[in-house]
C-alpha cells in the first residue's frame, strides 16, 4: 500500500483520538486547575481576525515553559485584573478555557482604558505594531495572543523572539523601583499598566 495513504489514515485516527483526551493536573502555585491534554491536541481557529488557522498544543497547560520565561500572572489573572481596555479577547473565547472569562473585565464594543487595572491607557494601536513588523503572522493580535497560546501548550517558531521581547520589558521595572516608593501604585501608572500587559505584577516591587 502507498506509504502516503498509510500515513494519512494514521493522522486522521490520531487526531480523532487526541481530540477526545481530557485529564486533570495541578499547575504550580495555582492549586488544582483543569488540564485539557497530555498529548497533542489540534486546535482550529475561526474568529474575526483569523479563519481556518490550525495549530497543535503539544505541552501541558501552564507548565514546561522556556527556562528564561517566567511570567508572574496567568492569562486568566490578567483578564480579571483589567488589560487592553477590555477589548482584546471579546471575539475569540471559544479557543480558550471558559474559566478564563468567568471574572474577565471585557468591553466588547470598544476599548475602555478606565477598565484597565491602573485606569490608564498604556497601549499603542495594532496598526503601529504591524508597521514595525512586530506581529507574527500566526498571531495577528500580537503578544497577548501569543502568550495565551503558549500558556495553553502551543510551541511555535516565534517563541524565542517573543520571550526576548518579554525580557526587554524589565527596563520598566528598573525605572519603577528606582523612582517610586515601594507599594505606591499611583507612581508611574502607565508603566505599571504596560508591564501588566506583559504579565509582570508591579504590585510586588
Amino acid at each position: 500500500m502507498d506509504l502516503s495513504i498509510i500515513l494519512s489514515a494514521t493522522w486522521v485516527t490520531w487526531v480523532a483520538t487526541i481530540k477526545s483526551a481530557e485529564v486533570y493536573h495541578p499547575l504550580p502555585n495555582r492549586g488544582k486547575a483543569r488540564e485539557m491534554h497530555t498529548i497533542p491536541i489540534l486546535i482550529t481557529v475561526n474568529d474575526k481576525m483569523q479563519s481556518g488557522y490550525s495549530y497543535l498544543r503539544t505541552e501541558p497547560v501552564g507548565v514546561n515553559f522556556h527556562p528564561e520565561f517566567k511570567p508572574q500572572l496567568t492569562p486568566a489573572e490578567l483578564l480579571s485584573m483589567g488589560v487592553f481596555g477590555g477589548k482584546y479577547m471579546t471575539d475569540c473565547q471559544e479557543e480558550f478555557p471558559e474559566e478564563w472569562f468567568l471574572n474577565a473585565i471585557l468591553s466588547p464594543k470598544r476599548c475602555n482604558p478606565k477598565l484597565n487595572y491602573f485606569g490608564i491607557d498604556a497601549s499603542t494601536p495594532l496598526s503601529y505594531w504591524r508597521e514595525k513588523g512586530w506581529i507574527y503572522h500566526e498571531d495577528p493580535r500580537g503578544w497577548f495572543q501569543w502568550y495565551c497560546r503558549y500558556y495553553m501548550g502551543r510551541r511555535c517558531p516565534d517563541d524565542e523572539r517573543q520571550i526576548k521581547r518579554w525580557k526587554a520589558m524589565t527596563r520598566h521595572i528598573a525605572q519603577i523601583t528606582r523612582n517610586c516608593p515601594q507599594g505606591d501604585l499611583n507612581c508611574r501608572r502607565r508603566q505599571r499598566q504596560a508591564l501588566l500587559h506583559w504579565a509582570y505584577d508591579s504590585r510586588k516591587f
